[in-house]
């Protein structure tokens, strides 16, 4: 295949064998693990926790990611269809509360073709991404995932460009965003779990509390209360290539996480803030192949 799938469409040449392009996985989706996990909003792990499958590579290349040996060392084992729906039908066995799939963009064009069948259990898909999408190829998944949840890391190109990579990742995101909500429509739960509907996510960034205030500025001013839900995010860990950044070589102070509480709360926007107890490394998943 000519990869023209992310907003980058790098036209990479990607086949069975052979990655290429940014993300430098092949044309077949590769996974790292997948598991029941506890540790995402409550209303997508439930009592029991998603079913959430972890593939490798990324479309961003974000100097603090935690994932970095699935996400840039391209660590993981190379699936084909049949294999993957049936790690989905495992997980439905083990009681998940949902089907995520976490930083899936890079294999859209196998997932649409996966997601045309029943899903196991009638489980909730959901597309847990960096949002970093393009709009056009968001639409080959309308009616095959139920609960989106993008990521909105930036509203400032040169912050985009400087820690992931990605000057038009604010223009994407925000294109790719009103795509999800125009697809599945207001958030609808069911007995406390999101059963369709889009949640933004915003990871707070070390001294850059303006930036998540003009997130939640953007999120506030596009989409009506109740459109959608907000989670606002303080795990962050000074893990992968923080040196050559200073300023990201320390955690979330807890005067930054109070300022953007206050402002999501006067904004009024409705969802989830996480708290500082949710950093450190003891939080990010094993990526050993379980479940695969």
């Amino acid at each position: 295949m000519i990869c023209k799938l992310c907003p980058r469409k790098c036209g990479a040449v990607r086949d069975e064998d052979r990655g290429g392009g940014f993300c430098g996985m092949p044309s077949v989706p590769v996974c790292a693990r997948a598991a029941l996990h506890l540790w995402e909003e409550p209303c997508i792990s439930g009592g029991t926790g998603a079913g959430t499958v972890f593939f490798s590579g990324c479309t961003l290349g974000c100097v603090f990611c935690q994932n970095r040996s699935i996400s840039r060392e391209n660590f993981g084992k190379p699936l084909t269809e049949d294999q993957l729906y049936g790690v989905f039908q495992r997980l439905a066995d083990q009681g998940a509360s949902c089907i995520e799939l976490v930083t899936p963009t890079q294999f859209t064009h196998v997932l649409a073709r996966v997601l045309k069948r029943p899903v196991p259990g009638g489980l909730p898909v959901v597309w847990n991404s960096g949002g970093y999408e393009r709009v056009d190829v968001l639409k080959a998944l309308e009616g095959r995932v139920n609960v989106y949840l993008p990521d909105l890391k930036y509203v400032t190109p040169a912050l985009a460009d400087k820690y992931s990579g990605a000057a038009d990742y604010p223009e994407a995101a925000k294109g790719a965003i009103v795509e999800m909500v125009r697809q599945r429509g207001p958030v609808r739960l069911e007995d406390g779990l999101l059963k369709s509907g889009v949640l933004i996510r915003h990871l707070i960034l070390p001294g850059q509390v303006n930036e998540a205030k003009g997130v939640m500025d953007w999120v506030s001013s596009t989409f009506p209360p109740g459109a959608v839900l907000f989670s606002l995010m303080a795990q962050y860990t000074p893990v992968g290539e923080p040196a050559g950044f200073p300023e990201l070589r320390r955690s979330l102070r807890p005067s930054e996480l109070r300022a953007a509480r206050a402002y999501m709360e006067n904004l009024g926007l409705a969802g989830y803030v996480q708290e500082l107890s949710s950093s450190g490394e003891g939080f990010i998943p094993a990526f050993d192949l379980t479940g695969l």
